[in-house]
């Protein structure tokens, strides 16, 4: 996969990737991409460890912690090693849905109201999708709450998230989970309906990322 995304990126950066993806609806780029790459479109599968740091990983050069697993998903993955991230997530996050600042559009912390990404933003998984790609987002959201913010609205065919900037937390405005909601058998919103999910939060998102991605099983690329 990671030499697919390498000849699919044409040799730009991570910052000039996401700007054009993210500016390609309005420039007919994406039409261009389809025709290049109708033979060899890498599906693509990005992980958010949510407010991770850069040395909480082993192959990192942490020298307590142990973490085989995601040192294996770092040596097969495509590594950016020029980037910069927000101070916190929804920012984060914004920044890599758009390809753009996250104070262009609109998303300048976690609360009060102002982890709403505009409606104005047009988003990678927006792209993604006018190039032939099914899109899913699993976990965490948190850009927006509110009806037209919700994620089946931004570019995403699939869609299984909670609420708010985390399981159970709810604040004033348009941030907010399920009330009573925790990290055991959590309550999700499925494609626009709640229901209850089994064992430890992160299994259960992981496991319908899984279910999901084995569905499309010779049915063309996606992004996850």
């Amino acid at each position: 996969m990671a030499n697919g995304i390498a000849r699919w990126r044409n040799g730009l950066g991570r910052r000039q990737f996401l700007a054009r993806a993210a500016t390609a609806a309005g420039a007919g780029w994406a039409g261009r991409m389809v025709r290049a790459a109708d033979t060899d479109r890498p599906n693509i599968v990005v992980v958010i460890p949510d407010d991770q740091g850069y040395g909480d990983l082993a192959c990192h050069g942490n020298p307590l912690l142990r973490t085989p697993h995601l040192d294996r998903l770092h040596a097969e993955s495509v590594r950016f090693t020029d980037f910069h991230v927000g101070p916190t997530c929804a920012p984060t996050r914004c920044a890599i849905m758009t390809g753009r600042h996250e104070f262009r559009f609109g998303v300048t912390h976690t609360i009060l109201e102002r982890e709403r990404m505009s409606l104005e933003a047009v988003t990678l998984p927006q792209v993604l999708r006018a190039a032939g790609y099914a899109t899913g987002a699993f976990g965490k959201w948190h850009l927006g709450d509110e009806a037209p913010y919700q994620p089946a609205r931004r570019g995403f065919d699939e869609v299984f998230i909670h609420g708010g900037g985390g399981i159970g937390q709810t604040y004033e405005g348009s941030c907010g989970d399920v009330p009573g909601n925790t990290y055991f058998d959590p309550v999700v919103r499925h494609n626009g309906r709640f229901v209850r999910t089994k064992g430890f939060c992160t299994d259960a998102l992981f496991a319908q990322a899984i279910r999901w991605i084995g569905s499309r099983r010779g049915r063309g690329p996606f992004f996850a």
